[in-house]
């Protein structure tokens, strides 16, 4: 008898300590979410095409039409930066980043920036213990 109610508070506090540990993740995603963000910012500032790809869901980092994820992210940097604004943009981003509200919702969060990093959007999944932009 005492051994079949030790099993059963054991069971009861791993129960437990199982469903705080799982919700205690999600939130400790926030500040990892926020450096991934800030990374590719500062790769597109240093026209750095290979940190940005390093941020990027595989997928997006694949080659396409015979150019690599590098080649093409190097392109864009440059465009940005040579475009009316871009710089400024980019530099408004990277300082809205510590403060920018954050929604992470199972394997996908977002950064609500004043220029989304990519096709309007600043969405990001978590994949490979780390979170990588997506579309």
């Amino acid at each position: 008898m005492r051994r079949a109610l030790l099993l059963v508070v054991c069971s009861g506090v791993l129960a437990v300590g199982l469903s705080v540990n799982a919700s205690a993740d999600p939130a400790g995603w926030t500040p990892l979410l926020r450096t991934a963000a800030s990374k590719l910012i500062t790769a597109e500032l240093n026209r750095d095409g290979a940190t940005a790809c390093s941020v990027l869901y595989a997928p997006l980092a694949a080659t396409v039409d015979g150019k690599t994820c590098v080649e093409r992210w190097d392109a864009r940097s440059a465009h940005m930066l040579a475009s009316a604004g871009g710089a400024r943009g980019l530099r408004a981003d990277l300082r809205a980043v510590s403060n920018a509200a954050v929604a992470i919702n199972g394997l996908y969060g977002s950064i609500a920036l004043p220029h989304p990093l990519l096709g309007g959007h600043s969405r990001f999944y978590w994949t490979a213990n780390c979170w990588m932009l997506t579309r």
